[in-house]
């Protein structure tokens, strides 16, 4: 299971003060509100920040740091990741699971024959959609609804679906 988790991407400065916009690539852009503690990542390392401010704009994030006070300090972080501990991730609800953990999951059918590995899930509105690489390299989507995913062990990585007659075609 992954420790750490994306949360943005730091896009570009805001001002003078030491702002900086961040593309958020969580599915809950309130949880920067809430943000205490993360990460920048660099080629080089990792400089753990502390959130000052936090302001919406659009669809990007204004943030500023409390280690950073003008602009010429946080300039040269631009393009770089912020991720969080999973201690300082958005806790789970009930039948929630956190992307990265289940990734590369294998999938069985509900007689208990290998369909393949889960190699990526789509955010759509209604609900998710794993998308299961095949052995022959092909790909099926399945929705995320307990019709179709029955059973899943995150813990064990092990994934049960049930498809319809027509999703293998």
């Amino acid at each position: 299971m992954e420790d750490i988790f994306r949360i943005g991407v730091i896009t570009s400065t805001h001002g003078l003060r030491g702002e900086v916009k961040v593309f958020p690539t969580t599915d809950d852009v309130e949880r920067f509100k809430k943000l205490k503690k993360c990460f920048i990542r660099t080629k080089d390392k990792d400089i753990e920040v502390e959130k000052n401010t936090c302001k919406f704009f659009k669809n990007m994030v204004i943030l500023s740091f409390k280690e950073f006070n003008n602009i010429n300090d946080i300039e040269k972080y631009k393009g770089c990741d912020l991720y969080v501990t999973r201690e300082n991730a958005v806790p789970l609800k009930e039948d929630e699971f956190y992307i990265s953990d289940i990734i590369g999951a294998e999938v069985y059918e509900e007689n208990g024959e290998k369909l393949g590995v889960l190699s990526d899930v789509l955010k759509t509105g209604a609900n998710d959609v794993f998308v299961v690489k095949l052995p022959d390299k092909k790909e099926v989507l399945i929705p995320v609804i307990k019709e179709f995913v029955p059973e899943m062990d995150v813990e064990h990585k092990k994934v049960t679906v049930k498809l319809m007659k027509g999703m293998l075609d």
